[in-house]
C-alpha cells in the first residue's frame, strides 16, 4: 500500500506537469493561438440565455467559483514557501498555455452536451468520451475520478485551508477542538446550500463569485501601492527564481517548476475536464462561444488573483523560507506586516468567501456526474445521502494533516488530466472545426450560430442538429 502511495505520489510531479504542458502546447498550436481571442471572451459573456436556461456568464461563476478558491490563497503560498517566488511564473505559464486546454474541453463539453426534458442542457467529458470514442468503460472511470477529485480530495482540502486561515487568531490558539467546530459549521451551511440543487448553486455563486474577486483585488492593490519601492525588485527576484538551476533541479519535492505547475493546476484546474461540467450547462448560440468563456475563467483565476496573493505576499519583508510558514501563515503574516490586524481579518474573510463558493462549485460537478452515472438525475433520496456524505467529508477535512490533503487533491486531479488530456488530443478535431466556423462566420459580420453538419460531425447531438 505504501508503495502504491509513492507511486502515485511520483506521478503527481514531473509525469503531470509534462502532460500539462505538452498538452497546452498541442492545443495552442492545434487553435492558431486561442489565447489571443481574450478580448472576444470577455464579449460572449454578454450573450443573454433563453428563458428559464442558464447564461454563458452563470456558467463562466460556476466555474469560477470552482476554480477560485482556497488555492488562489493558500495554494500560492504553498508554491512560494517550498519552490521559491519563480513558482509565480511557472503558475502564469501554467495558466497562459492552459487556457488553451480549457477552451478545447468546453468547446467539446457544448457540442456534445445533452438536453434535460425541461429544455436545459448538461454534459462534460464522459459525454464527449462516449460519443466520439464509444467507450462507455472509459467514460465511467472518469466520472468516478471526478467524483472523487471534487466531491473527496478538492473539498477535504478546501476545508482544511479554510480553517488553517485562522491559525493566527488568538482565540483559534487557545480553543480546544476549534478545528472541528469549524468543520461541522462549514458542513452544515454546505449541507442547506445543496439541497437546492444545482439551480440554487448557481444563483449562490453568481452573485458571491464577482463580489468577493473584485473586493480580493482591490485589497491586493493598495497592498502593493503601499509597498511600491519594493516591487521592481519583487519582478527580480520572482524571474531569477524561476531560471534559476538548482531551483528547477535541485530535486524532485522542490523543483521550482513541479510545484508552480501543480499548485497552479489545483488553482485552476484547465485541462482535467472539470469546467466542462459547468460550461455544457449553458445556452449559447455556438460552443466555441462557451469555450472562449471558460479560457476566460483559467486567466481570472491566475494571472488575476493568484497574481494578486503572490503580490501581497512578496511585497513584503516576510521571508517564506521561515520554518513552520508554508500556508496560511505566510499570507497572513505578509499582510499583517502592511495592514496590521486588519490585513488578518480580510484575508480569513476572504477564505470564507473564496472556499465555500468552491465547496459549492465542486459539488455542482459532483452531482452532474451522477447525472451521467444514473443516466438520469437521481432520486431524492439518493441526492440527500450524497449531499450528506460530501458534508460529512467536509467536516472530516477540518482536521487532516497538512500534507495529507494536499497529496489526496494532486493525486486527484492527476488521474483526471491523465485520462482527459490524451482524449482531448484524440478528438479536438471537432473543436478546431467549430472554431474555423466560428472565426468565418466573425468574418461576415455575424453572430455565430452552429449546425453540427456544418462541420461534418457524423454523431448525434442533442442541440446542434
Amino acid at each position: 500500500m505504501d508503495l502504491l502511495y509513492k507511486s502515485l505520489l511520483y506521478l503527481t510531479g514531473w509525469p503531470l506537469a509534462v502532460v500539462l504542458f505538452a498538452g497546452g502546447l498541442y492545443f495552442t498550436i492545434r487553435t492558431g493561438l486561442i489565447q489571443a481571442f481574450l478580448k472576444e471572451s470577455i464579449n460572449v459573456t454578454k450573450e443573454k440565455p433563453k428563458i428559464g436556461k442558464i447564461s454563458s456568464f452563470s456558467a463562466l461563476m460556476v466555474s469560477t467559483a470552482s476554480r477560485v478558491g482556497s488555492g488562489n490563497i493558500i495554494g500560492v503560498s504553498v508554491a512560494i514557501c517550498s519552490g521559491g517566488p519563480g513558482a509565480v511564473f511557472w503558475m502564469w505559464l501554467t495558466a497562459t498555455i492552459g487556457g488553451a486546454s480549457a477552451f478545447v474541453e468546453s468547446t467539446l463539453a457544448q457540442i456534445f452536451k445533452r438536453k434535460k426534458p425541461d429544455g436545459t442542457s448538461y454534459g462534460g467529458p464522459a459525454y464527449y468520451i462516449e460519443s466520439t470514442l464509444k467507450s462507455k468503460f472509459l467514460a465511467i472511470v472518469f466520472t468516478l475520478a471526478l467524483i472523487f477529485t471534487y466531491g473527496v480530495g478538492y473539498n477535504m482540502l478546501a476545508s482544511y485551508n479554510l480553517q488553517s486561515a485562522f491559525s493566527e487568531f488568538e482565540f483559534y490558539k487557545e480553543t480546544a477542538n476549534i478545528v472541528w467546530y469549524f468543520g461541522i459549521g462549514v458542513a452544515l451551511l454546505f449541507f442547506i446550500c445543496v439541497c437546492g440543487g444545482c439551480k440554487s448553486i448557481i444563483k449562490v455563486t453568481s452573485v458571491l463569485v464577482p463580489f468577493m474577486g473584485v473586493a480580493y483585488i482591490l485589497f491586493a492593490l493598495v497592498s502593493v501601492i503601499i509597498n511600491i519601492e519594493q516591487i521592481p525588485g519583487m519582478f527580480k527576484t520572482i524571474f531569477q527564481s524561476a531560471f534559476d538551476f538548482k531551483a528547477i533541479f535541485g530535486g524532485f519535492a522542490g523543483s521550482v517548476i513541479m510545484l508552480g505547475m501543480k499548485r497552479g493546476l489545483y488553482s485552476n484546474e484547465a485541462g482535467i475536464g472539470s469546467a466542462p461540467n459547468a460550461a455544457a450547462s449553458a445556452d449559447v448560440s455556438h460552443p466555441v462561444k462557451q469555450g472562449l468563456v471558460q479560457m476566460l475563467s483559467v486567466f481570472i483565476d491566475t494571472l488575476v488573483i493568484c497574481s494578486a496573493t503572490a503580490f501581497m505576499c512578496l511585497c513584503t519583508n516576510v521571508d517564506p523560507t521561515t520554518e513552520g510558514i508554508s500556508g496560511a501563515p505566510y499570507v497572513q503574516q505578509a499582510v499583517s506586516s502592511t495592514f496590521g490586524i486588519a490585513g488578518p481579518i480580510f484575508i480569513a474573510t476572504a477564505m470564507v468567501l473564496f472556499t465555500f463558493t468552491t465547496l459549492l462549485g465542486n459539488f455542482f460537478y459532483v452531482e452532474n456526474c451522477l447525472n451521467y452515472l444514473f443516466g438520469k438525475v437521481p432520486s431524492k433520496i439518493i441526492l440527500i445521502i450524497i449531499r450528506v456524505v460530501g458534508a460529512v467529508l467536509i467536516a472530516l477535512g477540518a482536521g487532516i494533516k497538512m500534507g495529507l490533503a494536499w497529496d489526496l487533491a494532486d493525486i486527484a486531479q492527476c488521474i483526471l488530466a491523465f485520462i482527459n488530456i490524451p482524449v482531448c488530443i484524440i478528438v479536438g478535431g471537432y473543436a478546431y472545426k467549430a472554431l474555423e466556423n466560428y472565426k468565418a462566420q466573425r468574418r461576415e459580420g455575424k453572430d455565430p450560430v452552429f449546425k453540427s453538419k456544418d462541420i461534418g460531425i457524423d454523431v448525434p447531438t442533442d442541440f446542434w442538429n
